[in-house]
């Protein structure tokens, strides 16, 4: 029996690099179930996260709010997120059934869905056997770096296959006859390729090639011509971890061993949904990127590159065409309102992302809606510099550290593209502009460059702009806001449109 709606499938890896979802090596394609689904579906090459933080960026996935309006800005407060109606909110009154398997790391808790599997976490979840707490605590021992060999666990025992298991138990268990009538919404949700980096074998060795020929844009050899925030977390890290880039080849393969990983199982989750699939709307995201040994860097924590701000987003199903891939500039906040439009359902009041139905089914032209991408970074106060040492969440003794803590996150950035051009501006005034298409790593700082004066002025206008876009409509009062369809603000509005409070 089919729903009277689609029912949405999210899978969702954590700190995936979008560039490097396409690799092939000699053992095939890196990722060719996301392929597949690419094959069936729509791609947007040119999707950005909201923040490049787990936290932030998760909230805003699910409210379609940026970081500067939901309020959560660092990892650590996201039960202070602020918004009128989420896409729980949405999908609990159009009657969905809701199920999530793996990392939360967002404002909802458990008891917010129907079906709750988790949470798991970068070192651990649930212990089913022996084996998980066994493996767990081998993983935790990492301390988040690079494994050294391979997993000396099986695949079963690894978090991806143990999510997959729970998602299909979940809705297998919910459903056991088959597809109802009541659609339901499904967010699997993988804390890898996020550290630490490992993967048994085969994935260990099986990108080997690739990583031994691999040429990276830049190396620690660009580190001062970076921000300050660059310099400040390398110099941290090479002081607790002494020439850890040498390792960064092991690093680049490893990473793309797990994304195999990830890969074989979202296969085995689709082809165990089955029949569960029929009319039902996929979404494959990232919350955002990763160095991955990008200016002798690991993890994430300093600027706006693409390496950080980039993200995979394909989207397949009812009402998506197949096979078409996209250049519009659309973000991570974008989602949520598309998954309402796709439905039929109105947005919810405060929303600031839009809804991609109109592209997809190419009923609207957008105008300069989807010319200009944009990024925030920061928690607030004044931005610390890359001399200062002030107290943090964890000893500067030792090995371990968070790359994201007081300082890196300190202050803010924004971030605005259009085309191949990107303008980054700090709170000290501080301004980068880069011309990807001559250099895609982002080395080169052209905001000086009086031959490159008119672009600047142009995406500082943009920029402008973009901060009074995501001046927050919420809380609602009196007065009504004007929000166009589709809360495409930028473009020519139909003139039979009527503009929704």
């Amino acid at each position: 029996m089919a729903p009277t709606r689609p029912n949405i499938i999210w899978v969702m890896t954590d700190q995936h690099r979008a560039d490097l979802t396409t690799v092939t090596g000699q053992a095939g394609p890196v990722m060719p179930t996301l392929g597949a689904l690419a094959d069936r579906g729509t791609t947007f090459e040119r999707a950005s996260t909201s923040y490049p933080a787990c936290v932030p960026a998760r909230v805003s996935l699910l409210t379609g709010r940026f970081p500067s309006a939901h309020q959560v800005r660092q990892n650590s407060n996201e039960d202070d997120a602020f918004f009128a109606e989420d896409l729980l909110d949405v999908l609990g009154k159009a009657g969905y059934e809701t199920f999530f398997s793996g990392k939360p790391h967002m404002h909802r808790k458990p008891a917010d869905f129907d079906h709750f599997r988790g949470p798991y976490m970068h070192t651990e979840g649930p212990k089913k056997t022996p084996q998980h707490a066994e493996f767990d605590a081998w993983l935790d021992g990492l301390d988040h770096s690079v494994a050294d060999g391979p997993t000396p666990f099986p695949l079963s025992a690894q978090l991806p296959t143990r999510i997959v298991d729970d998602a299909l138990d979940a809705v297998l268990s919910a459903r056991p006859d088959g597809p109802t009538d009541r659609p339901f919404f499904c967010w699997v949700s993988f804390p890898e390729p996020h550290n630490p980096y490992q993967a048994p074998e085969p994935y260990y060795s099986m990108f080997t090639d690739v990583a031994d020929s691999y040429e990276r844009g830049a190396g620690p050899e660009v580190i001062d011509q970076l921000s300050w925030r660059y310099r400040w977390l390398r110099d941290l890290v090479e002081e607790k971890r002494p020439n850890f880039d040498a390792e960064w080849r092991r690093y680049l393969a490893v990473y793309l061993g797990m994304l195999r990983m990830l890969d074989d199982q979202i296969a085995r989750l689709f082809a165990g949904l089955g029949e569960h699939m029929d009319n039902t709307i996929v979404v494959f995201l990232a919350d955002h990127g990763d160095y991955v040994g990008q200016y002798g860097m690991q993890r994430k924590g300093a600027g706006l590159s693409d390496a950080l701000t980039r993200i995979p987003l394909i989207v397949a199903g009812p009402g998506v065409p197949a096979g078409e891939v996209r250049d519009e500039e659309v973000s991570i906040v974008d989602v949520t309102p598309t998954m309402c439009g796709l439905l039929g359902l109105d947005l919810p009041a405060g929303i600031q992302g839009r809804d991609l139905a109109p592209l997809l089914a190419r009923s609207r032209e957008p105008g300069e809606e989807f010319e200009t991408g944009y990024v925030e970074l920061g928690y607030g106060g004044v931005a610390y510099d890359v001399d200062d040492r002030p107290d943090l969440h964890f000893p500067y003794e030792g090995r371990t550290f968070d790359e994201l803590n007081t300082v890196t996150q300190s202050g803010q950035e924004r971030m605005v593209r259009r085309g191949d051009w990107k303008l980054i501006m700090d709170d000290r005034g501080t301004t980068w502009l880069h011309d990807l298409a001559t250099d895609p790593a982002e080395v080169d700082n052209l905001a000086a460059d009086l031959d490159h004066a008119a672009v600047r002025h142009d995406l500082t206008q943009r920029l402008a702009r973009w901060m009074m876009r995501v001046g927050d409509d919420l809380p609602l009062g009196r007065y009504t806001p004007l929000i166009p369809p589709h809360n495409w603000r930028w473009a020519p509005q139909p003139p039979e449109a009527d503009s929704t409070p």
